[in-house]
């Protein structure tokens, strides 16, 4: 699954590694259970919803 991401000020969505969307939840709710929420995110967009988690919004990538 592709995840792209955008910050509240931006204008164009970016796809996202796993890696960097750890790093921004991390960022944006501190400590807390960040595999957790990440796996949330990932259950959540599977219907083509954006989440958002503090200023960044999260969508999948629906360019195949």
């Amino acid at each position: 699954m592709k995840i792209e991401t955008r910050y509240n000020y931006e204008k164009s969505w970016t796809l996202t590694s796993q890696k960097d969307i750890l790093k921004i939840i991390e960022e944006e709710v501190g400590n807390t259970d960040v595999e957790g929420v990440y796996t949330y995110i990932k259950e959540a967009i599977k219907g083509g919803k954006e989440i958002s988690v503090g200023s960044c919004k999260f969508r999948i990538n629906k360019k195949v």
